[in-house]
């Protein structure tokens, strides 16, 4: 910025200084006037560039996040609406790990208070699907559960 107004002052007192050598007071006025408004047009440009927000891909970054968990939430909705072989593989080790960690109840510690408060928290009809023992091996032919029921895990795994 202060380039641009040494540089403006520069032209303009260079342009008197001929505009003087010509001894015409009319020119000195008009090509003092057209130095001095080009000199200002200057200014004002370099001032609205540096009056935008910086472009840090700070929103970039958000964007792509926002992206990959919309990606990540339309996949996993897609398991649950699909084989229960889907669901068995993809959404029920990762339901069950998230309950472990809500619940503070480690299977592998006490598998029947981890069974007790698994059915508690979810009830009989939600549990099955979040139970790590609970796997079908005919699941390919049967459907999953599907997106009202991982709604409705996930809602009780938030309370938790």
């Amino acid at each position: 910025m202060t380039k641009i107004v040494v540089g403006a002052v520069i032209l303009v007192v260079a342009v008197q200084l001929f505009a003087l050598t010509q001894l015409e007071r009319d020119v000195v006025i008009a090509v003092t006037g057209a130095a001095l408004a080009c000199a200002l047009i200057a200014v004002r440009t370099r001032m609205a560039h540096e009056d935008a927000p910086p472009d840090d891909g700070v929103s970039d970054d958000a964007a792509a996040a926002i992206q990959r968990w919309l990606a990540r939430t339309e996949t996993l909705i897609s398991w649950s609406e699909s084989s229960r072989a889907d669901w068995d593989r993809r959404l029920r080790p990762m339901l069950a790990r998230q309950f472990e960690l809500a619940s503070g109840r480690r299977k592998a510690k006490d598998a029947r208070a981890f069974q007790a408060t698994g059915q508690m928290v979810f009830g009989d009809a939600l549990w099955p699907w979040v139970d790590p023992e609970n796997i079908s091996r005919t699941g390919a032919a049967e459907l999953g559960p599907g997106r009202r029921t991982l709604d409705e895990i996930l809602r009780r795994l938030e309370r938790l």
